[in-house]
């Protein structure tokens, strides 16, 4: 059914979560699977460019550990993913602008399938952050498999535990 899932990674339990279901689907479709992380490098103007230089070299430095950590859970799983760095290099808002280039990467790849992670945040919080998976799910054209926070569900199996 599905021939190519992208998985978007932040290094979050969350998208951890989401990283386990898509090396399960890509095992059982005998699909290619794409791990993706998203940095947005705000273009400033500061004086000292050097520094902003040295900082935008870790954040793409710590994105390439999330993916190659991501990279490693999937062979071990036996999936040799391809992985990818996608960069944001504009002003603009920042959830829509992941969610935006995590479908269009889908959309140019192309991939059958997202999976994306989702915190579940509600109320203010919602409000104040928004959603990237949100996002996802009301621009993308194909199907999103949307994977609950693991905190998220811990917290509903104790409310109904209580």
């Amino acid at each position: 059914m599905y021939k190519r899932i992208l998985v978007a990674v932040d290094g979050s339990k969350t998208s951890q979560a989401a990283l386990h279901q898509g090396i399960q689907l890509a095992k059982e479709q005998h699909a290619r699977l794409r791990l993706v992380h998203v940095i947005d490098e705000v273009a400033l103007n500061v004086e000292t460019p050097r520094e902003l230089d040295k900082f935008w070299d870790a954040v793409r430095e710590a994105g390439e550990r999330i993916l190659e950590k991501a990279r490693a859970r999937a062979v071990k799983a036996g999936i040799e993913p391809e992985t990818k760095l996608l960069e944001i290099q504009t002003m603009g808002g920042l959830v829509r602008r992941v969610a935006d280039f995590i479908v269009k990467e889908a959309k140019r790849w192309p991939a059958d399938l997202i999976v994306i992670g989702t915190h579940g945040r509600r109320g203010l919080s919602h409000l104040l952050l928004g959603s990237v998976a949100e996002g996802v799910i009301r621009i993308s054209a194909i199907p999103v498999l949307l994977i609950r926070g693991v905190e998220r569900r811990a917290r509903r199996a104790r409310s109904r535990s209580a």
